[in-house]
């Protein structure tokens, strides 16, 4: 057997553990007794610090093939442990002795987790129903805090805490029953004779209305045409001239943007006796869902912007860009003096297909006004941009002028019965 062999034979025939390879003697032996350590014979007699090699790597003395000499060791006068293993610095405790503590150590930190789980499981649902975080009452639980609940207060305390406190929900509760009415006098002017005729016809009963309780009707048997998005200072001159031609009266529908650029033609539409319609200042579509100040401030800016134009102008309606009426839009334009106009025919003029040529939208407008126009309709047509408009209305207005009365939203003529024979005029 090789002298660095980690267990050397012993007199008894059986091997002792030595050096660094040796087994540690169990925990418990630790604690209770040394672990005896063999010294051995060495082939020189002279004292261990005159040896020229450590006892260490010393080969022993052999009695025999697997024979030594071993003398116990003596026990330290000190009576410290003796020391074991080959790597430990001197004055500390052996290895067996942390393991011991450390055991010690995880055992208890082991419970208090084991505690902690137990406490989140078990925690009643009713003290995270109080706000209460799971892992807070877990450490209070652990460190032996108690949150108590705090005693209910006598029952004659509970009257006097409901008459401090229902005030509050009566005043709101009795808040949306009884609203304030909305002051007019310095929303705008009064409406004109003529917005306040179909005002009061929109409240009968039967009344067609639009989104929003917006007007789709005059109200009476006039058929009322109206022309959005201008003034143009090319088709709007086009269909004055036809209007005048057939002594007819219509609505234009004004964008301040488009007044600020062209004024003499507004002052051209006025003097011509035709009326005004606010269409918003930028053709907002979605300007419905504004604030109702926001909504105000629009208007009444296209209102200073027509009147900058024609001072003497008159300005009964509003229209929604894209009849995108909402009843917030409806009730600030009726607080700025303006009636909301909605439609019942809508030719969609504005509309181009890819592969309509000009003669085929033509013909389109005629027929569609044609075949929905009634007794007390309101037109939407456009001015603005639309040169197949004018020329539709070419066709139209003799038609419209012959078989309906053709006036403003709101005129309550009775229309003449057409001339007798009088039939409509074939589509081009």
């Amino acid at each position: 057997m090789s002298p660095q062999s980690p267990r050397i034979p012993t007199q008894g025939g059986t091997t002792a553990p030595s050096g660094r390879h040796r087994r540690p003697e169990s925990l418990a032996d630790v604690s209770t007794r040394a672990v005896p350590r063999v010294a051995t014979t060495t082939l020189t007699d002279a004292p261990i610090s005159q040896r020229s090699r450590s006892a260490r790597h010393q080969r022993p003395v052999r009695a025999g093939r697997h024979a030594a000499v071993r003398v116990p060791a003596q026990r330290p006068p000190s009576g410290r442990p003796p020391v074991t293993g080959s790597h430990r610095a001197p004055g500390t405790l052996p290895i067996e002795s942390w393991l011991l503590m450390g055991k010690k150590r995880q055992q208890a930190m082991l419970a208090s987790l084991i505690a902690i789980g137990i406490l989140l499981v078990a925690l009643p649902a009713e003290q995270r129903r109080d706000g209460f975080q799971a892992v807070n009452a877990a450490a209070q639980a652990v460190a032996g805090v108690q949150t108590e609940k705090k005693p209910e207060k006598a029952p004659q305390a509970a009257p006097e805490r409901e008459k401090q406190s229902a005030p509050e929900p009566k005043e709101q509760e009795k808040a949306p029953e009884k609203p304030a009415p909305e002051s007019t006098a310095a929303a705008g002017p009064e409406p004109s004779t003529p917005a306040a005729q179909i005002t009061e016809a929109s409240q009968k009963p039967g009344s067609d209305l639009g989104p929003g309780k917006s007007l789709r009707t005059t109200g009476s048997k006039v058929v009322a045409l109206t022309f959005d998005d201008g003034p143009d200072p090319v088709q709007t001159p086009k269909i004055l001239e036809l209007l005048a031609q057939h002594q007819v009266k219509a609505t234009f529908c004004l964008v301040g943007t488009q007044v600020q650029r062209h004024p003499d033609i507004v002052r051209q539409i006025v003097d011509e006796g035709h009326t005004l319609c606010n269409h918003t200042w930028d053709h907002s579509l979605k300007i419905g869902k504004d604030k109702p100040a926001k909504i105000k401030a629009d208007l009444v800016r296209t209102n200073a912007a027509i009147l900058a134009a024609a001072p003497d102008a008159k300005i009964p309606f509003f229209r929604a860009p894209g009849g995108n009426f909402t009843e917030r839009l409806v009730g600030v334009a009726t607080n700025t003096g303006m009636t909301s106009l909605y439609w019942e025919v809508d030719p969609r003029d504005w509309e181009h297909p890819e592969k309509e040529t000009e003669q085929q939208h033509i013909a389109r407008i005629v027929g569609d006004v044609r075949k929905q126009v009634r007794p007390g309709a309101i037109v939407l047509s456009h001015d603005f941009n639309q040169p197949a408009t004018i020329k539709a209305y070419e066709k139209l207005l003799p038609w419209l002028a012959e078989n309906f009365t053709l006036g403003i939203p709101g005129a309550t003529e009775t229309p003449a019965p057409p001339p007798a024979g009088v039939t409509p005029p074939a589509d081009s």
